[in-house]
């Protein structure tokens, strides 16, 4: 995966750290990041989508799943996208980069490789 990891990289510049997580905060895979800082961001991305799920069940109509979270902070962006069942794309970049460009890479991405991404839960949930 890290070859397709580093070809999002590439194609938008001024793209950081790239990490791929489970919903429960383990990292997948990471590019342009040593491994603790994208553990460090993989349970912080966790606990992210948990809240956006947790804002989307607000919504009328929402079937409280979180699809993508982007926020802007002094000195760059933070995307957070589902890429599949329990599996999330992470990404850090400067400020510069082109916001359109990162979301369509991204959602490319996510569409070639997103079944590949699912995970299962950790534990069999059997009914009671």
């Amino acid at each position: 995966m890290g070859w397709m990891l580093k070809d999002l990289a590439v194609s938008v510049p001024q793209t950081r750290n790239i990490v791929v997580l489970s919903a429960d905060g383990l990292r997948m895979a990471q590019y342009g990041t040593d491994l603790d800082t994208a553990d460090r961001l993989a349970a912080a991305c966790a606990g992210l989508q948990s809240l956006a799920a947790a804002v989307a069940t607000e919504l009328p109509h929402s079937d409280g799943q979180m699809r993508l979270v982007v926020i802007e902070m002094t000195g760059g962006f933070f995307y957070l996208m589902a890429a599949g069942a329990r599996a999330y794309l992470a990404v850090l970049a400067d400020e510069g980069v082109d916001a359109g460009l990162m979301g369509a890479r991204m959602r490319d991405l996510v569409a070639r490789i997103g079944e590949h991404l699912s995970t299962g839960p950790r534990v069999d949930e059997q009914p009671a």
